[in-house]
């Protein structure tokens, strides 16, 4: 394979600072950039969040654009409907999951995706999103849908 992950995702926010604020206080992430894009004068601010190793959030609030407002079901919100992360280890898994949690950004379901634990997380513009792991249950060949609950996280 002649690829080793993404590099960037972009996406619109109608609020910089809060986004910000979300992506640092669950993920721990880094804001690289932040400023004026484009030509002097001009409406757009970009920010570059990173998000991992070689993975970032190209952030663009354009004044007036009203697209971060619009979310509709999955699989009606254009060409990407989505986007997940990749957790670093089960713990970073498990500290920010609790963290979205805390936020109410997220529930406490885990998916058993099979290879991957998943959870579904809703960004501060209402942006629909996973954070995902390893699974370090999966049995090999076994593959599970969404709604799946994942044994090592159902209540007794």
């Amino acid at each position: 394979m002649l690829l080793d992950g993404l590099n960037h995702v972009a996406t619109l926010t109608n609020d910089t600072e809060r986004l910000h604020e979300f992506y640092i206080g669950v993920f721990d992430a880094t804001i690289r950039r932040d400023g004026p894009e484009g030509p002097p004068g001009g409406n757009v601010r970009l920010s570059i969040v990173n998000i991992g190793p070689h993975s970032e959030l190209n952030v663009f609030q354009v004044e007036g654009n009203t697209e971060a407002e619009r979310q509709i079901p999955m699989f009606g919100r254009g060409r990407i409907d989505h986007f997940a992360l990749h957790a670093a280890s089960l713990d970073a898994f498990e500290t920010a999951r609790d963290r979205l949690m805390e936020r109410g950004a997220a529930d406490d379901f885990v998916t058993d995706f099979g290879p991957v634990l998943s959870v579904f997380f809703r960004d501060p513009d209402g942006l629909e999103c996973e954070l995902c792991v390893t699974n370090p249950d999966w049995v090999p060949g076994v593959f599970n849908g969404p709604g799946t609950p994942a044994a090592r996280y159902v209540k007794s």
